[in-house]
């Protein structure tokens, strides 16, 4: 199935009915600091406390009976895996979830909330993807790859057509990169929507991945991404790098000083729970790292799930 604006919008009508249609937020102080006109499309509050929950439902809810008669099975550090898990549910079937070692205990706790079976695995690439075939293999689940999915691409994707029906005058979307799947569906809707619209992506000097792939023309991974936004360690994959490639006009990278920094002003100044990963497109604007002076910038907050007894300016 290509990804394009019918795709996606075909997906907004088949997940409608189970996410939520998250608010747009503003704030005077940060609009002041970065000289810029600033709306947070507020996906921490989506189900399952993720964007996440887009992708997810969407690919499970495409399935036929028969594809989904022995469950569905992913790799993700948390929030993908959770979506993953609510949407089987949803459905009645059976989630098989690969998580790294690592991962944060509130993702885990969610996931087995939702019902998902869990096999850890090391918190590598490697090792999640050998995990991951292993399961499949003794389980015959369906494969929902967390973002080399055009079905999970194209519900992703749903955020931003929502953020555009709510502010069609946005002169440029900031989102963050990690696989990609986010990136990949938030540039082709904006595209199609509003073709003078610039997409930029940011991700984390630490896992930088996709902006040395980007600045090469091609696939750079790196082997351990280090960053405390858990949810933006996974290299881009090569379909969505191929679309990054046409419709992604940037990508930035912070520091990790930064991206908690951004995260507590969100919190302070936004009263919204965010983690790491989603704070760091306001990262990016407080780096300078992007000039957003005199512009109208939709900033995708992806996911709120937070261990709070591990809060990053906590931690000595």
């Amino acid at each position: 199935m290509p990804l394009d604006l019918a795709a996606i919008r075909a997906a907004h009508a088949r997940i409608r009915p189970h996410i939520t249609r998250t608010p747009v937020l503003t704030n005077a102080r940060l609009d002041a600091a970065s000289g810029g006109k600033l709306f947070f499309k507020c996906e921490n509050l989506q189900k399952v406390g993720a964007f996440k929950a887009r992708g997810a439902t969407n690919a499970v809810f495409s399935l036929t009976d028969a594809e989904a008669a022995h469950g569905v099975a992913t790799h993700s550090s948390g929030n993908h895996a959770a979506a993953l898990a609510r949407a089987a549910k949803l459905r009645g079937i059976r989630a098989h979830i690969v998580m790294p070692s690592n991962s944060a205990k509130t993702k885990v706790r969610s996931v087995e909330g939702y019902g998902g079976r869990i096999v850890f695995c090391e918190p590598t690439q490697a090792a999640r993807e050998k995990t991951c075939a292993r399961v499949i293999a003794e389980t015959g689940a369906v494969l929902i790859h967390p973002f080399e999915d055009e079905r999970v691409m194209a519900g992703q994707g749903t955020a931003v057509v929502e953020l555009i029906e709510d502010q069609p005058e946005l002169d440029l979307i900031l989102c963050p990169v990690g696989g990609g799947g986010l990136l990949s569906g938030t540039a082709v809707a904006a595209k199609a929507l509003r073709p003078s619209i610039a997409v930029v992506a940011v991700e984390p000097a630490g896992a930088g991945d996709a902006a040395q792939s980007f600045r090469a023309g091609k696939l750079i991974p790196f082997t351990r991404a280090e960053t405390i936004a858990d949810g933006l360690r996974t290299n881009v994959g090569a379909p969505n790098f191929a679309i990054i490639q046409r419709d992604v006009a940037d990508i930035v990278t912070v520091s990790e000083a930064a991206i908690v920094a951004a995260m507590r002003i969100i919190w302070e100044a936004v009263k919204v729970v965010i983690e790491p990963s989603a704070a760091v497109p306001y990262a990016a604007i407080m780096e300078r790292r992007v000039d957003v002076a005199g512009r109208r910038v939709g900033i995708i907050l992806t996911g709120g799930n937070v261990d709070l007894e591990a809060l990053p300016w906590l931690q000595k």
